[in-house]
């Protein structure tokens, strides 16, 4: 079974205008478009139900509220323990992404805080995590690119 949604030219239009601006009505989005309102609505409604659109939120800038340290964290660990190493290190709030990684490594970390020295404390407690075997860290000097929306 395939979980792959087609979209068709529309459905790319009205993504691309809603990364925009989530908050755009659909009778704006409508008149953009130069369709119907209840077009959009069910449109929008089919991308949700399928899982295409999972939120309308808001993209906030981390570095204007303080969280400008930015780090990525390689993580080994005993297999027998990965699991639970998974989910007490999903309950840390520095840590915003979690990816189940293949290679050398089992896990890559994308993780937000403050001041180096709580980088430091965060990676003293990764490390000190039962079943974590290593980490190895990169931190971040500079974004050069950041995608975070689908293209047409």
């Amino acid at each position: 079974m395939n979980d792959f949604y087609y979209l068709d030219d529309v459905d790319k239009k009205i993504l691309n205008i809603l990364q925009q601006d989530s908050r755009i009505s659909y009778s704006k989005l409508a008149k953009m478009l130069n369709l119907s309102e209840s077009t959009i609505h069910m449109r929008v409604r089919r991308l949700r139900e399928s899982g295409v659109i999972r939120a309308f939120t808001i993209d906030v800038n981390l570095e204007k509220v303080g969280l400008n340290v930015l780090a990525f964290v390689l993580i080994k660990a005993d297999p027998k323990s990965y699991e639970g190493v998974l989910r007490e290190i999903g309950n840390m709030k520095e840590v915003y992404e979690i990816y189940d990684v293949t290679g050398e490594y089992y896990a890559l970390l994308k993780v937000r805080v403050s001041a180096k020295e709580e980088l430091a404390k965060v990676l003293d407690r990764i490390g000190n995590m039962p079943g974590v075997t290593s980490t190895y860290t990169m931190f971040v000097l500079r974004t050069i690119k950041e995608k975070k929306m689908l293209e047409e």
